[in-house]
């Protein structure tokens, strides 16, 4: 009896020993960065010889790193913003229950997330190159928006699927129109999962370098693109500043993501009460 009842005790030891070490694995390589970003040399060194700040100074200091973080925040603002649009429209539209073929334009509105990005990226430079949009803010914006749009339609349609549309019916039966009836009953139910959208939009706008590569131009480097260039020319401990910034913006990013889909789970169990 004693043996049997250690066996499940012994499973449960040996699955958090390899989901630790899988975690170890994933982030180790990410934690190695931190601690260069503090190195004193010019250049990747472990055991590092010195601790210094000069690396992130000289990243806040830095006309051309500075142009970067402002066309990446300039961007993905502007794509969060659209894609937040374009998607809860999209979804709405889907999530109702007169839509037709709604699988197939399912699969049309989240296929950017399953094409290879490189393949997106030089069907943009073609149809940006024939309409004048290559090498300017307004062109990344727009391709920015393309790749945002799915994580929205789909965040989105994963809240509308607990949304009891009786509710916008009864709206319409009281006299309000529907512009009405969905910005004051079903926005305020699914704002979690736009708010969720819009942050996963964010941030793949801010973190995307592949479509940067093809049809930004000099003036137009983002954060990303300028660091691609940084790793190809000169391996400066900057970029490993720069990454450590990433870090921590990515690991808000994530808690507020969790904390979002706490309060939307919180809100479907009081909205089924």
């Amino acid at each position: 009896m004693t043996n049997f009842l250690s066996f499940p005790r012994l499973f449960s030891i040996l699955l958090w020993l390899v989901g630790g070490l899988v975690i170890l694995f994933l982030i180790a390589p990410i934690v190695a960065i931190v601690p260069l970003s503090f190195n004193a040399e010019p250049f990747f060194t472990y055991p590092m010889p010195g601790l210094s700040l000069r690396w992130y100074r000289e990243f806040f200091d830095s006309n051309v790193w500075q142009l970067a973080l402002k066309n990446s925040i300039i961007v993905a603002v502007f794509a969060t913003l659209l894609s937040t649009f374009l998607g809860t429209l999209a979804a709405i539209g889907l999530s109702r229950p007169s839509c037709p073929a709604r699988a197939t334009l399912t699969a049309i509105l989240i296929s950017p997330m399953i094409v290879p990005v490189i393949v997106s990226a030089v069907g943009i430079y073609y149809a940006f190159a024939a309409v004048g949009l290559l090498n300017s803010l307004t062109g990344l914006v727009l391709a920015h928006t393309a790749i945002g749009a799915p994580f929205v339609v789909i965040t989105v349609t994963a809240t509308l699927a607990s949304f009891d549309h009786n509710l916008m019916r009864a709206a319409s039966s009281l006299g309000a129109a529907p512009v009405e009836a969905t910005l004051r009953i079903m926005l305020p139910v699914i704002a979690p999962g736009v708010a969720s959208g819009a942050l996963f939009a964010f941030v793949t706008s801010f973190d995307e370098v592949v479509i940067a590569l093809f049809i930004a131009g000099s003036e137009e480097r983002t954060l990303p693109r300028q660091m691609w260039s940084g790793v190809r020319e000169t391996l400066s401990p900057t970029i490993a500043a720069v990454a450590t910034l990433l870090i921590l913006f990515s690991t808000l990013f994530l808690a507020t993501i969790q904390w979002l889909q706490r309060r939307a789970e919180r809100q479907r169990i009081a909205h089924r009460d």
